[in-house]
């Protein structure tokens, strides 16, 4: 698979989910209101957001600014009718002992990215002028690169990401929803750290509950790793291979507020992989068995979101699905 001939139909353009890494970001997630003029508003942004992110990006050319927009379920059948993704659904809140997964709202995903803030932020306040009273704010997060890519628990974040043509094939959909191919599924998770209680913790100790060194960032050898470790849980495997995701994290917080958190976002061609990792973190594998990383870091947000194509984006018009619905779908096969 690559990108000019996806699920077998070429010309196919994804949204930048495979975007380099930055040293940036804004995660701002809103509902849309109530009323057909708010869903015509949101279809035309969606039609010219490449168009701002050009406008803005031309600022620095080399800030590396993209932007991924993604829908949620409840979303998804007002804003653009039948038919939708095949594995498009809620969150589905996940209850181990003693953490829970919660499950909360949103209609869109703004995943922003760029080497600065500046530029995050212009584009932020530019989608969200074009939109104006068309959607309400449910959660707007800033991360910030930490260091050599750490958490603020200390160890490195992402680094068993695939890359290039493996992150293409772990995050883009192909020929398995041809409706949809060029999109991707994304789930969002807001966690805050108990740093205070996660600092008190030995070296040792803390790199037995991530399963790998913190200053050096090797992976422990499975004689020494518990099966609790946060990374053994976090790696699926079905039919003998490896099911990945693309990760993006970043750090967040305000000091004064004693706030210090992980902003997780994963990629991936399906949900199930995503879900099956979150699965084994909250309820264990086997169950009791769960991430002792969690009796440090609570979930507070969960949210899933389909990114379609750039080519399904740039078909969209104001217009109320039906006619439209079927051009965007003529035009992807």
């Amino acid at each position: 698979m690559n990108t000019g001939d996806i699920g077998g139909m070429p010309g196919v353009l994804p949204q930048p989910v495979v975007a380099p890494l930055t040293r940036a970001a804004i995660f701002q997630i809103v509902t849309v209101n109530p009323g057909m003029e708010n869903r015509a508003a949101v279809r035309s942004l969606c039609g010219d957001l490449g168009g701002l992110l050009r406008a803005v990006g031309f600022r620095d050319q080399d800030g590396q600014l993209s932007c991924v927009i993604g829908f949620g379920s409840d979303a998804w059948d007002p804003l653009f009718g039948r038919p939708r993704p095949v594995e498009l659904h809620l969150f589905r809140e996940i209850s181990g002992q003693p953490h829970r997964a919660v499950s909360t709202p949103g209609d869109i995903l703004f995943h922003i990215r760029a080497k600065r803030m500046d530029l995050c932020f212009e584009l932020a306040t530019q989608i969200m002028a074009r939109l104006g009273n068309a959607v309400s704010p449910v959660d707007e997060v800033h991360g910030f690169r930490y260091f050599d890519n750490r958490d603020l628990v200390g160890f490195v974040d992402g680094t068993e990401n695939p890359r290039e043509q493996a992150a293409i094939e772990a995050t883009i959909i192909g020929g398995e929803d041809s409706a949809f191919a060029g999109g991707s599924y994304v789930i969002v998770q807001k966690y805050l750290h108990d740093l205070h209680r996660w600092n008190a913790l030995s070296t040792e100790a803390q790199e037995r509950i991530i399963g790998r060194t913190k200053l050096s960032d090797i992976e422990l050898d499975d004689a020494a790793k518990p099966t609790s470790a946060h990374n053994a849980l976090t790696t699926i495997v079905e039919d003998g291979k490896q099911l990945e995701i693309l990760r993006d994290n970043m750090p967040f917080g305000e000091v004064a507020k004693n706030e210090f958190g992980t902003y997780f976002i994963g990629y991936a061609r399906s949900p199930h992989r995503i879900e099956q990792m979150l699965m084994n973190m909250f309820v264990g594998r086997p169950p009791g068995n769960y991430d002792r990383l969690l009796d440090y870091s609570r979930a507070v947000t969960g949210t899933l979101f389909f990114v379609p194509s750039m080519t399904f984006l740039e078909s969209l018009t104001a217009d109320e699905p039906g006619g439209r619905n079927q051009t965007a779908k003529e035009s992807l096969e």
